[in-house]
């Protein structure tokens, strides 16, 4: 795939990249000194299978043993994969290496160990791609993560499913990638420092015909806001939304920055913008509360602000006063929650390796060898599995006692 990499993608020259153990090229435009000299990349948000596997080979822990394995990783660039058949293609086509993996797997003596239910697989698109239910050729994406046999599996996305239980989210890759941990203890530093002249921020394009997402209501209030930043998208090449270095700089002078949902529940922005220190400001619990469980915490509270978009597209609120309820040092708290955060939800570089700080692999990594460890556990102690329960429709729910309820109800409301 990597060798073929013009044809990863219809609109965009993958081969860029896919260079640097995934990395892409080193960013070399920074108005102002927003990068500092640090470690950042022209990461494609799709990148994560070729990043997580090089960053895979570095693992401390890695063993060929798989006798003594905690958890077996496989290999396959399943995003890069369906992202050459998405358009354009039939059903079939779409589906070759999926099934030619499956049926390779399941002949392995490894897999029979446990049904392949210490097997796990990263796959850096959102989970929708890879769960179509029918073979007609108008339907979407393939049907990988359906196969019987992957149902075993633990699948690694950037957007998971609420109504299945073997996948899990993880970070989006973000621009920033350090080598060592100085270079994120100094990011951090300077995070905390900085001057934020704008109370909110957007960057994103409008949502014409589809109300309930909001977003055109929030790049209107936007606009009519003296303490509003926004960066509107279009298609131009010379769109702002096209320079990392623009779009970090607005983060990095930002207090809020707001995240609604666009072509699916989650934003790379999302990332990109706590990465810069500014707090999140979500406007459905799938954006990121019942998605990142691993990596963010519970207490959503702490690091973020919830609006819903019911709200915001009804009128009932205004963003900008809402996040002016919030007093100063409460503000102060939760930036610094948001930069405390930084490590765990960006990837080092594949090259390297961290000393102290575990990042968006490691943790990811332990959460897998934590689940399975769990299910061995009640295999043995002959426990009912429900890790891998497909019926199990709000896996992600349990929330700190006091916060804002996440259910179904705000999913109804969306749709």
């Amino acid at each position: 795939m990597l060798k073929d990499c013009k044809s990863l993608s219809l609109w965009t020259n993958m081969c860029k990249f896919t260079t640097n153990a995934g990395l892409g090229p080193p960013l070399e435009e920074d108005i102002e000194g927003v990068f500092s000299n640090s470690k950042m990349y022209a990461t494609n948000q799709f990148a994560l299978d070729v990043i997580f596997n090089n960053r895979m080979k570095q693992y401390k822990c890695l063993t060929r043993n798989s006798s003594i394995a905690a958890a077996i990783f496989v290999p396959f660039y399943a995003g890069l994969d369906i992202s050459r058949h998405l358009w354009g293609y039939n059903a079939s086509v779409r589906d070759v290496l999926s099934l030619a993996l499956v049926d390779w797997l399941v002949k392995t003596p490894e897999w029979k160990v446990m049904g392949g239910k210490d097997h796990f697989l990263v796959a850096g698109r959102i989970t929708w791609d890879f769960r179509r239910l029918t073979d007609q050729d108008s339907k979407w994406g393939s049907k990988l993560f359906t196969l019987p046999a992957a149902k075993n599996m633990s699948m690694l996305v950037i957007e998971s499913s609420a109504w299945n239980g073997n996948d899990f989210a993880i970070p989006y890759p973000t621009y920033f990638h350090p080598a060592k941990d100085s270079d994120v203890f100094v990011w951090q530093d300077r995070m905390r420092k900085l001057e934020r002249p704008w109370l909110f921020s957007f960057a994103g394009a409008p949502r014409p015909g589809y109300p309930k997402l909001a977003r055109d209501h929030i790049i209107e209030q936007c606009k009519n806001s003296n303490v509003c930043k926004l960066i509107e998208c279009n298609s131009g090449q010379n769109s702002k939304c096209h320079s990392p270095s623009s779009i970090i700089q607005m983060f990095q002078s930002s207090v809020f920055c707001l995240q609604p949902q666009g072509d699916s529940f989650t934003r790379r922005s999302s990332f990109d913008s706590m990465m810069a220190g500014c707090i999140p400001v979500f406007f459905h619990p799938g954006s990121a509360y019942t998605q990142y469980t691993w990596h963010l915490p519970r207490n959503y509270s702490k690091y973020s602000v919830f609006i819903p978009a019911d709200d915001v597209w009804k009128k009932n609120v205004s963003i900008e006063e809402r996040l002016l309820q919030i007093s100063p040092e409460q503000v102060k708290i939760m930036r610094e929650e948001v930069i405390s955060l930084i490590p765990r939800l960006i990837y080092a570089d594949p090259r390297s390796r961290l000393e102290t700080l575990k990042d968006a692999f490691d943790v990811a990594v332990e959460g897998v060898i934590d689940k399975v460890t769990k299910l061995r556990k009640d295999i043995i102690e002959g426990h009912e599995d429900r890790n891998f329960n497909e019926e199990i429709a709000w896996k992600y729910a349990l929330l700190e006692e006091g916060q804002h309820e996440v259910g179904p109800h705000e999913w109804d409301s969306f749709f």
